[in-house]
């Protein structure tokens, strides 16, 4: 193999968080953020691209940076070593409700397609880009947008998603709908589109917005229960606000406010 082989083990249920085991000299890298603990013998190091270790030189790490830029993405990530003589432990924490999905990319076909937010941490030599989409339609009306998050190697990756996971394998021709926003996974076989709802009294009070996901198999794909999206906008709309009074600077409905961009 050509990514570390590092071994793993999930705690928690609907706020969990991941703990790595490390070998002597194995690395782990991670989104900026997602660090909960590490014992001693830890080394981290903050690096500039994908932190895949892929080489290519200033080059290549700026072409890996660029991909994180145009997801959205921080330009740096952070690799976690074992510099010590025995075994050492990290975790990564969710940063939303939800589950960790834990997935061997050489299970898989060596790629898998995520939405642009849900990567976590893998084995150093996993390469994370960006997936382009063919249709145009795709772009500009999935919840996802035109680009999304592509993981590609041959060792273990987490992503994270909200709410419960669920997990479907699709037979040649069989077609899943999804709403956009609760797409979260798919192996590169798994043909991607998006379709506007039927019917003009459907798409305007059906509540369900007016594109869903067509995922056509072969291939496998992971969908989750509660976007955060979809959580972020109720809790906002179920916030007591009123126009000129104080929004509760010090509350959590104050602090939700002030995150979601109130002013």
């Amino acid at each position: 193999m050509n990514n570390h082989e590092i071994d793993y083990v999930l705690h928690g249920d609907d706020m969990q968080f991941v703990e790595v085991e490390l070998d002597p000299s194995e690395t782990v890298i991670a989104e900026a953020g997602s660090l909960m603990m590490m014992e001693d013998g830890i080394a981290m190091e903050t690096v500039f691209g994908d932190g895949s270790g892929g080489g290519g030189g200033l080059f290549g790490k700026l072409k890996g940076a660029g991909k994180r830029l145009i997801t959205g993405e921080s330009l740096f990530m952070t690799t976690f070593t074992n510099t010590g003589t025995g075994k050492n432990h990290v975790s990564f924490a969710s940063p939303y409700p939800g589950k960790i999905i834990p997935i061997d990319l050489s299970q898989e076909g060596g790629k898998i397609i995520c939405q642009k937010d849900a990567f976590l941490a893998a084995a150093k030599g996993v390469s994370i880009g960006v997936e382009f989409q063919r249709r145009l339609g795709t772009g500009f009306f999935g919840g996802e947008g035109f680009i999304m998050q592509k993981l590609e190697g041959d060792g273990m990756a987490f992503i994270h998603a909200g709410g419960t996971i669920h997990e479907k394998n699709l037979a040649p021709g069989e077609i899943l709908r999804v709403d956009t926003g609760c797409f979260v996974a798919m192996t590169h076989d798994v043909d991607y589109n998006i379709e506007t709802v039927k019917g003009v009294k459907t798409a305007l009070f059906g509540g369900e917005g007016l594109f869903f996901a067509t995922l056509r198999g072969p291939g496998k794909v992971w969908v989750q229960s509660l976007p955060f999206s979809r959580l972020a906008s109720r809790v906002f709309a179920a916030a007591p606000y009123t126009p000129g009074e104080s929004k509760g600077e010090g509350s959590v409905a104050g602090g939700l406010f002030d995150l979601l961009g109130g002013k």
